[in-house]
C-alpha cells in the first residue's frame, strides 16, 4: 500500500472548485485532506485537475493519486469509505422577497424564475432539472452551466449571484454550495433542503464518502478508522463552511 510505504497521502482534486477545493487549500475538502493526512502521519500531496468528464480515469486511473475526498457512497469507479457527511439539494432565495419554499410541489414555484444548473457529467440533465421538467415547470427555468465560469475564483457561484442580485427568484443547488455561499452573502439568504428527498428516478439526498483507489482496501480501512476517530473535527469543518446536513 502506497501510504504505508511512502507515508504520502496522494489526493486528486480540482484546483478551482470552491467551496470544495482549490490550489490555495481554502476548501472544505482541503481541510478534510489536511486533517486525514495529519491523523495518518502522512505527507499530503495533490494532483490537480479540473473535475470534468474523465477525472477519475485521468487521475486514479493513471496512478497519479489514491484518494478523492468526496464521492457518493457506493460510487462504482472507486472504493468508498464510510460516509463523512450527508447533504441534500437546497432551495436558495432571498429572505426579503416574501418567498417560502420547501417542496418541488409548492404551487408558488409556478410564479417564480428558478435558477438551475443544466447538463451533468453524464450529459443528462441534473436532478433539479428533471424534477422541474416532470412538473411542467420548464418555462420557469433559467439555465446555468453546471461547471460555472472557470475563469473566476469561485466558478460555481453565478447561479447564486443571480439570486442575490434578483435576476432569478430561487436557485436549486447542491447543499454545500448553497450553504457556503449564504454564509458570506451581502444579503440574507434562506437555504432550505428540497423535498421530496427521493423523486424517482432521481434522488436529492446523498451520503458522501472518501473515494479510494480500487484494490487498496488497506488504505480504505485506515481512512475509515480515521473518519471514526475524528468525527467531532469533521463536524466542526462542515459547520465552519455552512454545509447543510440532513438525517
Amino acid at each position: 500500500m502506497a501510504l504505508l510505504l511512502a507515508l504520502v497521502l496522494r489526493v486528486c482534486a480540482d484546483p478551482n472548485n470552491m467551496p470544495f477545493s482549490n490550489r490555495a487549500g481554502e476548501g472544505f475538502e482541503n481541510a478534510m485532506a489536511r486533517m486525514m493526512a495529519r491523523e495518518l502521519g502522512a505527507e499530503l500531496r495533490y494532483t490537480w485537475l479540473p473535475q470534468r468528464r474523465g477525472f477519475v480515469r485521468n487521475t486514479m486511473g493513471a496512478d497519479k493519486c489514491d484518494v478523492m475526498m468526496e464521492v457518493p457512497a457506493g460510487y462504482g469507479r472507486t472504493l468508498s469509505t464510510r460516509p463523512w457527511y450527508r447533504s441534500s439539494y437546497v432551495f436558495v432565495y432571498r429572505k426579503d422577497r416574501g418567498i417560502s419554499l420547501h417542496s418541488f410541489d409548492d404551487e408558488s414555484l409556478r410564479a417564480l424564475r428558478i435558477g438551475v444548473q443544466m447538463v451533468g457529467d453524464d450529459y443528462a440533465n441534473t436532478p433539479p432539472a428533471h424534477a422541474l421538467g416532470k412538473r411542467g415547470l420548464a418555462r420557469n427555468v433559467v439555465g446555468f452551466s453546471v461547471y460555472g465560469d472557470y475563469s473566476q475564483p469561485a466558478p460555481l457561484t453565478p447561479i447564486l449571484d443571480a439570486v442575490r442580485k434578483g435576476d432569478v427568484d430561487v436557485a436549486v443547488v447542491w447543499g454545500p454550495l448553497g450553504g457556503w455561499y449564504a454564509r458570506t452573502a451581502d444579503v440574507p439568504l434562506e437555504v432550505v433542503p428540497v423535498s421530496p428527498a427521493d423523486d424517482t428516478p432521481v434522488s436529492f439526498v446523498f451520503d458522501i464518502a472518501v473515494g479510494v483507489k480500487r484494490g487498496d482496501d488497506g488504505l480504505r480501512r485506515l481512512l475509515d478508522a480515521a473518519l471514526s476517530r475524528r468525527k467531532q473535527e469533521i463536524d466542526a469543518i462542515l459547520a465552519r463552511y455552512g454545509i447543510p446536513r440532513v438525517p
